[in-house]
């Protein structure tokens, strides 16, 4: 067996163009397009290519970007009382605050004092709680982009076995309480279970979120299972530059599996895309509106 490849940069393109449509609807509606602020402090190149690309997106959908680059100087109160502007501004329907943040501002705290109507990472502790509750919320993006792959391939995910392999606020917890959400039955694993393998073993479903370079083998899948990996880790190549793969060894995984994402271009593109997915959301609630379709 040769596993699909499970394409993410197409899906994500599909969404973004979803989103497009809805942004230019409700721009005839209010007046106004829905809009994300992004705030970088310092100047980590992997934070600022990251921002640069979500400020991207958010133009090509046709939402207002606020970006906001502050230096890594920058007191917590300074970034707070930034936070607190941004929730009374009413051009905002988003704000993001790209993680991680200098040693000397408490990241708890930052994600704390956004409003949860604009926390479009889906971290605050009201989103997570609203999540686990089954109640309408903000989602974290690289989950809620897992899930529309997974439901993608699969269609239904009732009774299915499902192992998340992570425990992180920011993919394990939250993409167990999705697959949850869609009937699954989930497990939770991480570096603490006994007996891994096995555990993955007897998935339907294996969401790799460990941050371990290859760490899940190709003989851990059952046959037929779907994998969704969502590590990126670079490892060394002889030429220097170094070489980007997920938790999942792909190869090996591919001869078991029905169906596999590749790193890079699977669950990556798939979080710019629902974070513009979640500004949209956003939007709509705070205008009064129902969610937008098809998103």
């Amino acid at each position: 067996m040769t596993a699909k490849r499970i394409d993410g940069k197409a899906a994500a393109a599909t969404i973004r163009s979803e989103v497009a449509k809805h942004a230019a609807e409700f721009l005839k509606r209010t007046a106004r397009a829905p809009g994300l602020a992004t705030v970088l402090v310092g100047e980590d190149p992997a934070s600022a290519v990251y921002v640069r690309s979500k400020n991207r997106a958010t133009a090509e959908a046709g939402m207002e970007s606020f970006a906001h680059n502050l230096p890594d100087t920058t007191t917590e109160a300074d970034l707070l009382q930034l936070v607190t502007d941004l929730n009374a501004d009413e051009r905002v329907d988003g704000i993001l605050v790209q993680l991680p943040l200098p040693a000397q501002i408490d990241a708890t705290r930052v994600i704390e004092t956004i409003e949860p109507s604009k926390d479009v990472d889906g971290f605050h502790a009201m989103n997570a709680g609203r999540l686990t509750a089954g109640l309408p919320s903000l989602v974290p993006c690289t989950p809620l982009g897992c899930l529309y792959l997974l439901k993608q391939e699969l269609g239904s995910l009732s009774g299915l076995n499902a192992v998340v392999i992570g425990r992180s606020n920011i993919v394990g917890k939250p993409m167990a309480a999705l697959l949850l959400g869609e009937s699954a039955t989930v497990t939770i694993a991480h570096s603490r279970t006994r007996d891994l393998p096995e555990v993955v073993r007897r998935a339907d479903i294996v969401v790799a979120a460990v941050g371990r370079a290859e760490m899940v083998r190709g003989d851990w899948i059952k046959p037929g299972a779907t994998v969704i990996d969502v590590g990126i880790n670079r490892i060394p190549t002889d030429d220097g530059k170094g070489r980007l793969v997920g938790d999942v060894a792909y190869n090996e995984a591919a001869e078991a599996a029905a169906a596999i994402t590749p790193v890079p271009g699977g669950v990556g593109p798939m979080t710019i895309a629902m974070l513009m997915r979640n500004t949209l959301v956003a939007a709509h609630r705070r205008a009064g509106f129902a969610d937008p379709e098809g998103l």
